[in-house]
């Protein structure tokens, strides 16, 4: 009983034709194609989620040198 024959195949097979037609069909099948697609790919993104980022190393700071801060100055015009 729990198991799915080719007869049962077959009859899945035909009230899938007859509900969705034959030049509609295709599309239909395209479109569950992408669905699935989409879903594999969500779901591959939520474990790499899961898993813990490596730490982000701060950027070294630059010290505040008096002789930098002279330079940066404009010259003054006579």
């Amino acid at each position: 009983m729990g198991q799915i024959g080719p007869t049962h195949l077959l009859v899945v097979a035909v009230v899938v034709l007859v509900v969705f037609g034959s030049k509609r069909l295709p599309d239909t099948a395209r479109a569950l194609g992408k669905s699935l697609r989409i879903l594999k790919s969500e779901t591959a993104a939520l474990r790499t989620d899961d898993q813990p980022q490596p730490p982000v190393p701060e950027p070294p700071s630059v010290p505040d040198v008096p002789a930098a801060r002279e330079q940066r100055q404009p010259p003054v015009s006579s």
